[in-house]
């Protein structure tokens, strides 16, 4: 475990789309369970409504964590959430996650609103970590301290 108390993370970003069909609370609920207990409550997501491609209303739920205890507790559960087989995953394509001090993940909305991490990429919870160190081998570095990869 990195021993730092604060990680070098500037901000996490997460983004999640609420469709027509979906219930808002639910989706917002989903990307609750991703955040740390201590923080799910105190982050505020601004609210967007857009339109699909055919015409069909689509909510945009957004949060910056800018706190960087807060970016670090994140980091945290994430690496002690995920299985061994996502991390695997993530570890032998670490490169396209990867861009400009950036750390790109997708996680399952269903799995989320189930209180389970796992990466996914249909209909997913997008989350970009800003790492204060823009090389791709300081943030794979990084990772691999937190036991975000193997």
């Amino acid at each position: 475990m990195f021993l730092s108390s604060v990680a070098p993370i500037a901000y996490v970003d997460v983004r999640v789309f609420a469709h027509a069909t979906e219930d808002l609370e639910r989706v917002l609920k989903a990307v609750r369970n991703i955040l740390p207990t201590e923080m799910a409550d105190t982050v505020t997501f601004n609210k967007s409504a857009l339109t699909g491609h055919h015409g069909n209303p689509i909510t945009l739920f957004e949060a910056r964590i800018k706190n960087k205890k807060a970016a670090r507790m994140f980091l945290e559960r994430l690496a002690s959430s995920l299985s061994i087989v996502d991390k695997e995953a993530l570890n032998s394509e670490i490169a396209q996650h990867v861009e400009s001090g950036n750390l790109f993940l997708r996680l399952d909305k269903q799995s989320a609103y189930l209180g389970e991490f796992r990466l996914g990429s249909a209909d997913p919870i997008h989350v970009r970590m800003h790492f204060r160190k823009p090389s791709v081998e300081e943030v794979i570095d990084i990772c691999r301290k937190f036991g975000l990869l193997p």
